[in-house]
């Protein structure tokens, strides 16, 4: 991930490639309200079933907090994940805002540890003073995500007799076959839409 940090002299500092952390021990020593900006442009594993990797950009607010620092984000990605009726592989985009605070467990000037919240699930920053995104902006990937993609709205779908996908046209299977205990119904209904 390239990390580009606005300094306090209001220009950009290029921080290189690596992994999605972002060092905040100068952070953590400011005080509550202080914020740090910083440009995200990295791969992460999203997990939508394709087993690619997916570029995320945008920007998120480090503000550090009574208790930790807060990030707000707004990150943009497109990944790669199956249409439900088709079950073509499509891509998607993702555009989320992500706030989450991280809690530190390591003061930063004893070095002595800190009691994390209680809270299932919550996100710390690492002994070295690490904050690492890669799983908080995973997790508000894979919520943006729907439960049943369509690669387009008037997806056709599979055959339902030899599962040939209909938007690539008509298969040669003959047409939906009548269960004869309905005929009856068929002719009614037929005759009924003849009248009108």
């Amino acid at each position: 991930m390239t990390v580009v940090v606005r300094s306090a002299y209001n220009k950009w500092v290029d921080f290189g490639e690596g992994v999605m952390q972002i060092n905040v021990s100068q952070l953590l020593k400011a005080p509550v309200g202080a914020i740090r900006n910083c440009q995200v442009d990295s791969v992460v594993y999203i997990d939508s079933g394709d087993g690619q990797d997916s570029l995320v950009r945008g920007e998120v607010s480090l503000i550090r907090t009574d208790r930790g620092i807060l990030v707000r984000g707004a990150l943009h990605s497109e990944a790669r994940i199956t249409c439900s009726r088709c079950l073509d592989v499509f891509g998607y985009q993702l555009d989320f805002n992500m706030e989450e605070e991280y809690f530190p467990t390591v003061d930063t000037d004893t070095g002595a540890s800190i009691a994390v919240p209680g809270e299932p699930g919550c996100f710390v920053i690492d002994e070295q003073h690490m904050l690492d995104l890669t799983e908080a902006i995973r997790q508000y990937a894979l919520l943006e995500i729907p439960m049943k993609p369509l690669c387009r709205q008037d997806c056709a779908g599979l055959c339902p007799e030899c599962g040939h996908n209909l938007n690539r046209g008509p298969c040669g299977c003959p047409g939906p076959v009548v269960d004869p205990r309905w005929e009856e119904l068929t002719r009614l209904t037929a005759e009924q839409k003849g009248t009108n």
